[in-house]
């Protein structure tokens, strides 16, 4: 900022002894050094409040892109969740939309082993959210 070398300090510091005088010099000295300290904490402290300020500013960019980030993954979430709904409720009114003659097995056709392997279980029902009744899980066993 200033540019003062050694000899303009010696100058200045001769000047002070002939203007001020040997008896006041130290004083004069001490008051002058206490305030430029004052002076540097108060510019340190101006500069540190100044750096919150800016890293607030950053911290408050950064949680509004995490919050962006946060809506358009629960839109993602929720739109998907709308589609298996829709995807669920079609399965159902597929499953429960078949006619009663094809989703009965006749008394000469037992269920065989296949059948039984074929058709979801409760566990992978409960899962899909699919309400089977038991004439749609019959209906689902191909006829030999």
């Amino acid at each position: 900022m200033f540019d003062v070398g050694f000899s303009e300090l010696i100058v200045i510091a001769l000047v002070a002894l002939i203007v001020i005088g040997p008896e006041r010099l130290p004083r004069v000295a001490r008051t002058l050094g206490a305030l430029l300290g004052r002076a540097q904490r108060y510019v340190n402290d101006v500069k540190a409040d100044i750096q919150r300020e800016v890293d607030l500013d950053e911290l408050k960019n950064i949680q509004s892109t995490f919050q962006d980030a946060a809506k358009s993954v629960g839109q993602s979430v929720s739109q998907v969740g709308e589609e298996l709904q829709s995807a669920g409720e079609s399965l159902n009114q597929s499953v429960s939309g078949t006619p009663e003659d094809e989703a009965e097995p006749t008394a000469a056709q037992p269920p065989t082993a296949a059948t039984a392997e074929e058709t979801p279980s409760a566990s992978a029902q409960m899962d899909l959210g699919l309400e089977l009744t038991p004439a749609a899980t019959t209906a689902a066993a191909p006829k030999a």
